[in-house]
C-alpha cells in the first residue's frame, strides 16, 4: 500500500489549529447566547461554561507544543551546555543577551553554528589554517564560487595565501580531477612571457629547437592561475584578453588557432582599478577578470589564527619545539607586512636558534625591537627602535592584544580560565575582547 503523506510547515499548522480554536470559541459562543435570548433566558453561565472548556483546550494544546516541540529543543540545550567545547560560554556572554529561554536558543544555536563552521573549515580546507570569521568568510565564497565556471579575481597583499585560494578553488569545482595550472606572471622575463602563456613553435625564434606546449592548452579542461596579473605588458594582455574572450589561441611562430576550454583565476596584490585609471592595464581585461572577487584579508587583520599558525609549522618541523607565551605574545602583536609567508619564516629562523623552547630572543629584531626588545652592541648598550608610525600607544595595544590572545589559546577559548590567567575579572576580559575585536570562537579546541 502507497504511504501518502504531506509535509506541511510548522508555520503552517499551529496558526491553523489556534485560529481553528478561536473561531469555534467564537461559533459557539454566538450559537448559545442566540439560543439562550431566543428562550428569555441568561446565557451568561452557559457562555462561560464554553469559554472556560476554549480556555482549557488551548491551554492543553499549549502544553502539547511545549512538549513535543519546545521540550526537545531545551533538552538538546541542556545536552549541549554540558559538552566541553559549548562549556566556553561565559556568565558575562550569557548576560549579553536576554536571560529568558528564547534569549538562551538563540545564542547557543548561535554558538553551535560557529563550531559547525570550525569544523566545517578543518575538514573541506585542511590546507588553510584559520578559523576566524575572516577566514571563514573567505572560505564561504569559495564554496560558493567553486561550484560555478566564472572567472575569479583574488586580492590580497603579498604573503596572504593567493595560490591556496585558488588551488581550494580548483579542488572544489568539477574540473577537480585534472590537473590545476599555476603561473606567476612576475616571475618571468617578458620577452618569454608569450611563449609561456601560449607555447611556440619549432624554430620560432632563436632557442626554439622543439615545440612548447604553453599554460593556456596544459589547463585544458582544468583551471589556470595566473598570479601578480597586475605586471603583465599591455601587449600581452591584449592578447591574453583575445584568448579569453574567444578560447582560442595562437602559438608563437604558429598559423593555427587551438581551442581550449579553461577556467580562469588571476591574482595581484596590487589595486587594479588604479592601475587601469593610470593607463597600465587594459580595461576590458579587467572587466573580464573581475567577474567575482575574493579579498583576503592580511594577517593583522586575523591575529586569533596567528597561534594556529604557529601550531601548524612547528608541527611540519622533525623536532619537537615549545613556544613561550612571552614569544607568543610578540607574534600576535606584530603587524607581519610580509603577513604569513614572514610568519612562517619567523618561526622557521627561530627554530634555528633555540634548542627546544622558542623564546622571545629566537625571534627576529624587527619583531623584538618594535616592542622594547633589545640587541646588545659592542658597547654594550640598548638599542630600541620605534618604526615611523607608531606611538607607545599603539605599540601598547597590540602588545596588549597579543597577551589576550595567546591566554585564550592558552585556555583553550574558555574565557573564565584565561581571566584567570591573565589576573583580571571574567568581566574585564570581556570587554577587552571586545574592544579589540578577537574572535573568541577561534580558539574551542
Amino acid at each position: 500500500m502507497k504511504d501518502i503523506r504531506f509535509d506541511i510547515s510548522l508555520y503552517i499548522i499551529i496558526p491553523l489549529i489556534i485560529g481553528g480554536i478561536a473561531l469555534l470559541a467564537t461559533i459557539s459562543s454566538y450559537n448559545v447566547t442566540l439560543y439562550y435570548y431566543k428562550r428569555g433566558l441568561n446565557p451568561f453561565w452557559p457562555v462561560a461554561f464554553w469559554g472556560s472548556v476554549t480556555v482549557i483546550v488551548t491551554a492543553i494544546f499549549g502544553l502539547l507544543i511545549v512538549k513535543f516541540i519546545i521540550g526537545p529543543v531545551k533538552k538538546f540545550a541542556r545536552s549541549t551546555e554540558n559538552m566541553v567545547v559549548f562549556s566556553t560560554v561565559s556568565e558575562n556572554n550569557r548576560a549579553a543577551v536576554k536571560t529568558d529561554d528564547m534569549g538562551r536558543f538563540t545564542q547557543l544555536f548561535n554558538q553551535v553554528t560557529e563550531i559547525l563552521g570550525q569544523v566545517e573549515a578543518r575538514e573541506l580546507f585542511p590546507d588553510i589554517v584559520g578559523q576566524s570569521k575572516a577566514v571563514r568568510g573567505v572560505l564561504k565564497q569559495i564554496l560558493d564560487v567553486a561550484k560555478t565556471d566564472s572567472t575569479v579575481l583574488i586580492l590580497g597583499e603579498t604573503g596572504t595565501g593567493k595560490e591556496l585560494i585558488a588551488n581550494s578553488i580548483h579542488r572544489h569545482s568539477s574540473r577537480k580531477n585534472n590537473t590545476f595550472v599555476a603561473f606567476n606572471c612576475a616571475a618571468i622575463p617578458e620577452g618569454l612571457l608569450e611563449s609561456e602563456l601560449f607555447g611556440h613553435e619549432k624554430g620560432a625564434f632563436t632557442g626554439a629547437i622543439s615545440k612548447k606546449i604553453g599554460k593556456f592548452q596544459s589547463a585544458d579542461k582544468s583551471t589556470l592561475f595566473m598570479d601578480e596579473i597586475g605586471d603583465m605588458s599591455l601587449e600581452t594582455q591584449a592578447k591574453v584578453l583575445r584568448a579569453v574572450q574567444e578560447e582560442e589561441f595562437e602559438r608563437v611562430g604558429g598559423l593555427k588557432p587551438i581551442s581550449f576550454d579553461a577556467r580562469f583565476i588571476t591574482a595581484t596584490n596590487q589595486d587594479l582599478s588604479k592601475l587601469v585609471e593610470e593607463g597600465h592595464f587594459r580595461q576590458d581585461l579587467y572587466f573580464r577578470l573581475n567577474v567575482f572577487t575574493i579579498v583576503l584579508p592580511p594577517l593583522r587583520h586575523r591575529r586569533e589564527d596567528i597561534p594556529l599558525l604557529v601550531d601548524r609549522f612547528l608541527e611540519n618541523d622533525d623536532h619537537a619545539y615549545n613556544i613561550s607565551a612571552e614569544a607568543m605574545q610578540l607574534l600576535t602583536a606584530y603587524d607581519w607586512p610580509g603577513n604569513v609567508r614572514e610568519l612562517k619564516n619567523a618561526v622557521e629562523a627561530a627554530t634555528v636558534l633555540a634548542q627546544n623552547d622558542i623564546e622571545p630572543q629566537h625571534l627576529p629584531s624587527s619583531i623584538t625591537m618594535l616592542f622594547g626588545g633589545s640587541r646588545m652592541t659592542h658597547h654594550n648598550k640598548k638599542i630600541v627602535s620605534l618604526p615611523n608610525g607608531k606611538s607607545l600607544d599603539h605599540r601598547l595595544y597590540e602588545l596588549e592584544k597579543g597577551i589576550i590572545i595567546d591566554a585564550l589559546k592558552q585556555a583553550g577559548g574558555v574565557q573564565k580560565n584565561a581571566a584567570t590567567a591573565l589576573g583580571i575579572k571574567e568581566r574585564s576580559l570581556w570587554h577587552r575582547i571586545k574592544k579589540y575585536e578577537i574572535d573568541a570562537a577561534a580558539f574551542k579546541h
